[in-house]
């Protein structure tokens, strides 16, 4: 009797091994298609702003520059602007060849400095290859990306408001006397 009872215990051990095991396995699988899913669809990572990005990146290679996007006039040579950056205030544009905005506010320099990061690596991301990081215009607080293709420059600094708080602050603009291509 003790043995038919240690077999059946074994048998039901067997079984729980056998099903654990099944239950591992089907969740690598998952795991691993979903990492692939993951791999092949890198925009699934893309950044709120990156296809008012591309836009803005597009306009000012043209002939046109910014004019489509051009709305009321603000004080001095400013303008407001009709393409905003998704999660980024007071977009603007100066004269026909700058775009401007400011990230939202932080309230140690550390918190912003971290950002300015995350920032340029997300910008670089959405922009893709045609776009890379200047080192030798970039410091602490302020970098700088060139469009290898186009005479376009976005640079991404640190600033303080009125209040002491801490942003960044984006410019999109055309470099030199060039004309976009």
């Amino acid at each position: 009797m003790a043995e038919r009872s240690m077999k059946a215990q074994s048998a039901s051990t067997r079984k729980r091994q056998k099903s654990m095991t099944k239950a591992v396995v089907i969740l690598i699988v998952v795991m691993t298609a979903s990492a692939r899913a993951f791999a092949q669809y890198p925009s699934v990572h893309a950044v709120a702003y990156c296809a008012e990005l591309k836009r803005l990146a597009a306009l000012a290679a043209t002939k046109e520059r910014f004019a489509a996007i051009a709305a009321q006039p603000r004080q001095g040579n400013f303008r407001d602007t009709s393409l905003t950056l998704t999660g980024w205030r007071d977009c603007e544009l100066y004269g026909a060849r700058t775009y401007a905005c400011d990230s939202r506010e932080w309230n140690t320099l550390a918190e912003a400095e971290t950002a300015q990061a995350t920032f340029m690596q997300d910008i670089k991301d959405c922009l893709g290859d045609a776009w890379s990081k200047v080192e030798d215009r970039s410091s602490p607080g302020y970098g700088v990306l060139h469009d290898v293709q186009h005479p376009i420059s976005i640079t991404l600094s640190l600033d303080r408001t009125d209040d002491m708080k801490h942003v960044v602050r984006f410019i999109l603009f055309i470099r030199g006397s060039e004309t976009p291509r």
